[in-house]
């Protein structure tokens, strides 16, 4: 090696490490692990007045929903899709019914969203979410926008239960 190799090895600076994403910031293409079972992130649903994404995590051939809210402390729940309907916005009720568990409307908000990836709406849009808890902690989310209703069935996670894998 030459002297002047030497030289310029000392002189180089080091790459920074990389650093790696949070949750909030996987998109299409990143690995994680939710509750010891691995899926691939295909798609983001983002709205950032309330600094919160829900994920399309997919395993194999089933889709599964991972909300994820940044605020005083990171929130997570999974969910995954039901069969339901509802007529219309205005008319979502505060107590819902479903397979033996009453939910109770939680919260109810609205907000510009951005899409990327495969998410149940084609497009970035106007998104209203209603989200319901039952006694024994079950968990139903009803989002309208496209002029369409999602329904779905999930759980809270606790942080310690995720973790990214691999993200680009």
């Amino acid at each position: 090696m030459s002297v002047w190799k030497r030289i310029k090895g000392i002189l180089t600076k080091p790459e920074p490490p990389k650093v790696e994403k949070t949750m909030l910031q996987l998109a299409p293409g990143d690995i994680c692990e939710v509750s010891l079972v691995t899926y691939e992130v295909v798609g983001r649903v983002q709205n950032r007045a309330r600094n919160a994404v829900v994920l399309t995590l997919q395993d194999g051939s089933s889709f599964r929903y991972l909300h994820v809210e940044e605020r005083e402390i990171t929130r997570y729940a999974l969910y995954t899709p039901i069969d339901g309907r509802l007529d219309a916005p205005d008319e979502v009720p505060t107590i819902l019914e479903l397979d033996d568990h009453v939910y109770h409307l939680e919260e109810e908000y609205g907000g510009m969203v951005q899409t990327v990836g495969r998410t149940p709406y084609g497009q970035a849009g106007e998104q209203l979410v209603w989200q319901y808890q039952s006694d024994d902690n079950k968990l139903l989310r009803v989002e309208w926008q496209d002029r369409r209703f999602n329904l779905y069935e999930g759980e809270s996670i606790l942080p310690a239960d995720i973790k990214v894998i691999r993200s680009n």
